[in-house]
């Protein structure tokens, strides 16, 4: 089975071509953060825009890359959501209108069930059952994953996500946008210890995060500590920061295995490919008998191929879950575990 992956939740254009039997036959991203950067975030109309005029392009490159021909595709999935309602919609249409051009059934897929599935793409991928964290820019959630569609969730965050918190703490040291990769590099010139940040709900007793109050204590600590502050203060708060933020999310990981029983840790999302939370989890793996599993560093924002993958593994639970029903709807809003094994 041959499947067409389209992403556009966001900032990234992307699209791939996944085949059962063959794997991931090409996949080409375009990504937004440097018409973006000029603003300091995302701006949905100016996105949606900017999608309209990748697609087609991008079709081609991967339809190219991949050999294959239109005619030769057996089904199409786009992200239906969450995401920007403007830049899902343009997603959904280029889909639909392909699907019915081509007389293909046509799919809509969550887009945290793909970033949730990428690490299956990687060439050493994890079995069911496992634990997975799912870090991106809107989400931070601990999920129970015993297969495609089923799906538990342990604990996420009460406000801010740790992808949100990144960008915010970076804005307040004037590191721009996107704020993560940003902050993580500066925090590796940075002393240990100069700092002292709060670790919020480190001992919570439960699975559950929350950011937006180590984002405020960024603030007060450039506003009203620091006079005049130099690039070497920035790097100290940015380490301050990241240890702050990776203690955090290491913590609540073990807390989720040690909850499950379980031995087998998926990253996934964005903020999956910090250096920093890598490090620090491959310690503790080492430490304490877990095995931790990340999606390729190409995939670990979004992208078509993640799309495509789980489009097809839905296609191989349920044939008929693609249709060649061409009226569309997207929902910017959409719980993960409202998914089923057999529904999307």
């Amino acid at each position: 089975m041959l499947v067409l992956g389209v992403e556009s939740s966001c900032d990234e254009t992307g699209l791939a071509l996944y085949d059962t039997q063959r794997g991931l036959l090409s996949h080409a991203l375009h990504s937004q953060v440097a018409m973006h950067e000029e603003y300091g975030g995302v701006v949905p109309e100016l996105a949606s825009r900017d999608h309209i005029r990748r697609a087609i392009p991008l079709l081609e490159q991967v339809l190219g890359k991949g050999g294959v021909e239109g005619s030769a595709i057996d089904a199409i999935a786009y992200t239906q959501g969450p995401g920007l309602a403007g830049a899902l919609l343009v997603g959904a249409s280029v889909a639909c209108g392909l699907g019915l051009a081509l007389d293909k059934p046509v799919l809509g897929v969550h887009h945290l069930e793909g970033h949730l599935l990428s690490p299956l793409l990687a060439t050493d991928p994890p079995a069911f059952p496992f634990v997975a964290l799912l870090i991106s820019g809107g989400h931070t959630q601990l999920m129970r994953v015993d297969g495609v569609g089923r799906y538990a969730l342990l604990g996420e965050t009460l406000d801010d996500a740790a992808g949100e918190a990144f960008d915010k703490s970076a804005k307040l040291l004037g590191l721009g946008y996107p704020g993560g990769p940003a902050i993580s590099r500066l925090a590796e010139f940075g002393d240990p210890g100069v700092y002292q940040l709060p670790r919020p709900m480190l001992h919570s007793k439960d699975l559950n995060f929350s950011f937006s109050g180590l984002k405020t204590a960024v603030l007060t600590l450039v506003h009203n500590q620091i006079a005049n502050i130099c690039e070497q203060d920035k790097a100290n708060v940015a380490r301050a920061f990241v240890d702050a933020i990776v203690e955090v999310l290491v913590a609540k990981c073990l807390a989720a295995l040690k909850q499950t029983g379980l031995k087998r840790l998926v990253i996934a999302g964005g903020v999956g490919a910090n250096r920093q939370l890598r490090a620090a989890l491959n310690e503790a793996a080492s430490r304490r008998g877990f095995k931790v599993y990340y999606p390729e560093l190409e995939f670990c924002t979004d992208n078509g191929a993640m799309i495509a993958f789980a489009g097809a593994m839905r296609l191989q639970i349920d044939p008929q879950a693609a249709q060649r029903d061409y009226g569309f709807n997207v929902r910017p809003r959409w719980p993960l575990d409202e998914l089923t094994a057999g529904a999307g």
